[in-house]
């Protein structure tokens, strides 16, 4: 009656059921891992599952399919919040790091501290990343922006610093970074200091990446909890971060795998034509 035999109607029905129990499966493997990480990427997605989905035969289109399918896909959220004051009668220093060849871990820091929380229970992170791994190397949760906090987050990166090589930090030209307690500090662990010369991040693109992947991904940000608590939920996003977390300038391996690493350059994908700057991927 309707043009098709009984064959094809019946292996029609298989190949839906089949398809719709593979699709349930890709659906459950992603919501596990999202469970740890809410809002990893697509590509990072299929990174990590590539072996499972080579078993169900779900290849990368597909498996993009399948996730726009079932609203999966993350899109990105873009927020921005000033919390640099350049204005202050210390001391600044040039940018020393452009064009530079990033070779190895310990070889060059970016420092930046960005708001989290809600107005009534502000908080700021204050982070220090390791350029060539992207790791996080040291970091510190506060109520306040004082110098004293950012200062834990250097002598936090400081600490796992094993081979003492000559190192820069690089950050904006914010009061915390340019006052004489923190220059002590880089002078007495013997560090260069480098700073932003028109207050643009992308001079510290690496660093507001970092702040972006803590917040769009981890959403540490949307918590209204106490400083304590806040403290918690950073740490763990971080040790995730650091440990299970693939990274495209990476060369797909997680930050902690890429500090063990040397001579592997990562890839930089230029931001802004009009200006001689580069800001790396994440």
């Amino acid at each position: 009656m309707f043009g098709l035999s009984r064959q094809v109607y019946y292996r029609r029905i298989r190949r839906t059921k089949r398809s719709q129990n593979i699709a349930s499966k890709v659906v459950s493997l992603v919501q596990e891992l999202r469970a740890v990480q809410p809002r990893i990427g697509t590509r990072k997605l299929y990174h990590l599952l590539v072996q499972e989905l080579q078993v169900l035969k779900v290849g990368r289109d597909k498996f993009f399919d399948i996730l726009r399918a079932n609203h999966l896909l993350i899109i990105p959220k873009r927020s921005y919040r000033t919390t640099t004051m350049s204005h202050h009668r210390f001391k600044k220093y040039p940018i020393i790091i452009k064009e530079m060849n990033i070779y190895r871990p310990n070889q060059v820091w970016v420092s930046d501290l960005t708001y989290i929380g809600k107005r009534e229970k502000p908080c700021y992170l204050s982070l220090i990343t390791d350029v060539y791994s992207k790791k996080i190397v040291g970091f510190e949760i506060s109520s306040t922006m004082c110098t004293s906090h950012v200062v834990k987050a250097l002598k936090m990166a400081q600490k796992q610093r094993k081979i003492k090589e000559s190192l820069i930090h690089h950050s904006d030209r914010g009061i915390q970074y340019c006052s004489d307690e923190y220059q002590y500090y880089l002078n007495k662990y013997k560090i260069k200091c480098s700073m932003t010369e028109n207050s643009d991040p992308y001079e510290n693109a690496i660093a507001e990446r970092i702040n972006g992947i803590l917040k769009q991904e981890f959403m540490i940000d949307t918590y209204h909890l106490d400083l304590i608590l806040m403290k918690q939920i950073v740490e763990e996003a971080i040790n995730i971060y650091n440990n299970d977390r693939p990274h495209w300038s990476n060369h797909m391996l997680t930050p902690n795998q890429m500090h063990l690493k040397s001579n592997m350059n990562y890839k930089t994908y230029k931001t802004k034509s009009s200006r001689n700057l580069s800001a790396t991927t994440a």
